[in-house]
């Protein structure tokens, strides 16, 4: 793990526990709920809770995909490092520089709105000014900023106690909404039901968007460098993380169905949290739940922050992109010239938000956009984990269905979802999220060419990685039996 000041992340800095929140916080549940249930709705009507449902399936393979390549490569870039050892570094870079494009646009697609929300809390109309909404909301961004750039210790710290106040006001809320009596349209056990979609690109369209409900739990993952035991705690935060958030998503989803009108979501657009809570509390519920979403959306922003310097960083050390990417602060041991720069492209798009239209449209292409690069990423991933895998698969059942059959379905479903939904995209969505990956083509000719390490890599081979593993295995658990003091919270 090479950098360019030989100073690589500080290690053993998260726990179990602070990977499991770092896993949810990624996913962003009030902030996904309130800035794309209207987009869903818009998408696929009161089927919903099919699309997140068909979506998590293959999503899980995905996570086990992740699992099983964070046990042999244990690496900040993660997708960007795997695919590039398994299938061709092109593809590795392409996957890795997606994620980063992605993670870009959101700061803006995350940040304006929990501008606008901040604003509703002082006066519902602000909150429909635009350029206003995106200044409040780069407040917002450059003081996560800030946090990040103070380092993994601080930044877990912060987290724990915004998600931890999110999770309240959301469980209290789903339970609040079971209670509840009142309601617009009778639940109905179809709306889980595979024929709810208007044909396969009405079902790619709900997928690609449930996608993005789910992105953001591979954190755990380009945290790895910096977490206890990481070959398990990435994987099975993960799996914990987006179990949990699953759960979340159709409980209020089907609140939505049930207890407000069509016209009622339509126009809430990314104020529908708002609305519910209005319904399900007058007078106090709306702005619980406008708080769960503001912090939501301040959190995601520093997960996301924290996934895309990271993957940064890895880019910056193998000479992929600039080496100055790779550098880490002495004191806060932060890949900073990595935030810096996203910091410097994130206010830049700020000010092309702020001209822009309404905040309901540009989360709405931004939200799609995202989702194809989520897709693409995600789709190499999976493939990534049966070719790294392939000598075991046939051992035992498990292996195969857990190792190779769920994983390339997940592969399979993400691509097919990504090639499906081309049709239906907006020309907006469309060039953000095709013009991103293919800007990525110009760094990855540049640095192929000035003969950057990564395009001549080892393969990535899981029997030979298992074999290393247990040759270092005694010295491993010496390590690890001490308890280091930098741990912020653990079990």
């Amino acid at each position: 793990m090479r950098t360019t000041t030989n100073r690589g992340l500080q290690p053993n800095v998260l726990g179990t526990f602070d990977t499991i929140v770092m896993a949810v916080a990624g996913s962003a549940p009030a902030y996904s709920l309130a800035a794309t249930t209207a987009v869903l709705f818009g998408a696929v009507g009161l089927a919903g809770p099919a699309a997140l449902l068909y979506c998590a399936i293959p999503m899980l393979g995905i996570v086990l995909a992740y699992a099983r390549l964070g046990r042999i490569d244990v690496n900040a870039g993660a997708g960007y490092s795997w695919v590039g050892r398994t299938l061709h570094p092109f593809l590795g870079f392409l996957s890795g520089w997606a994620l980063v494009f992605a993670a870009t646009v959101f700061m803006v697609a995350g940040s304006l709105p929990a501008g606008s929300l901040t604003l509703s809390l002082i006066d519902p109309e602000l909150a429909e000014h635009t350029p206003l909404a995106a200044a409040v909301g780069a407040g917002w961004f450059l003081m996560m900023l800030l946090v990040v750039l103070g380092g993994a210790r601080l930044t877990v710290r912060a987290q724990l106690i915004m998600s931890g106040v999110e999770m309240l006001i959301l469980v209290g809320f789903v339970l609040a909404a079971v209670a509840h009596r009142g309601r617009a349209t009778a639940f109905d056990w179809s709306w889980f039901g595979i024929d709810g979609f208007d044909g396969s690109h009405g079902f790619a369209a709900g997928a690609l968007i449930a996608a993005f409900y789910y992105w953001g739990w591979d954190v755990t993952s380009n945290l790895s460098e910096e977490t206890r035991d990481s070959r398990r705690t990435a994987g099975l935060a993960a799996l914990i993380g987006v179990g949990f958030v699953f759960l979340l998503f159709e409980a209020f989803t089907v609140a939505v169905n049930v207890l407000l009108t069509a016209e009622e979501i339509r126009t809430a657009g990314p104020n529908v949290l708002a609305v519910l809570g209005q319904e399900i509390w007058p007078g106090v519920g709306g702005k619980l739940l406008v708080v769960a979403v503001v912090l939501s959306t301040v959190a995601t922003l520093e997960t996301t922050l924290l996934q895309v310097t990271r993957s940064l960083f890895a880019m910056g050390r193998d000479r992929t992109l600039p080496a100055a990417l790779g550098l880490v602060h002495r004191r806060w041991n932060t890949p900073w010239v990595a935030v810096v720069t996203v910091g410097g492209a994130a206010l830049v798009m700020f000010g092309a938000a702020a001209a822009a239209g309404s905040v309901q449209q540009i989360l709405s292409d931004a939200v799609s956009a995202i989702g194809l690069q989520i897709a693409f990423y995600y789709g190499l991933a999976g493939i990534a984990a049966v070719v790294a895998y392939k000598s075991v698969l046939f051992r035992s059942v498990r292996n195969l269905l857990l190792g190779g059959v769920w994983p390339l379905l997940g592969s399979a479903f993400m691509l097919w979802a990504f090639v499906e939904s081309l049709g239906e995209l907006s020309t907006t969505a469309l060039t953000i999220g095709l013009g991103g990956l293919l800007l990525g083509v110009v760094p990855l000719i540049v640095y192929w060419r000035k003969g950057s390490d990564y395009y001549r890599p080892a393969r990535l081979d899981a029997v030979a990685a298992m074999a290393a593993a247990e040759g270092s295995g005694p010295a491993t658990r010496a390590r690890s039996a001490t308890r280091d003091k930098n741990y912020a919270t653990d079990f």
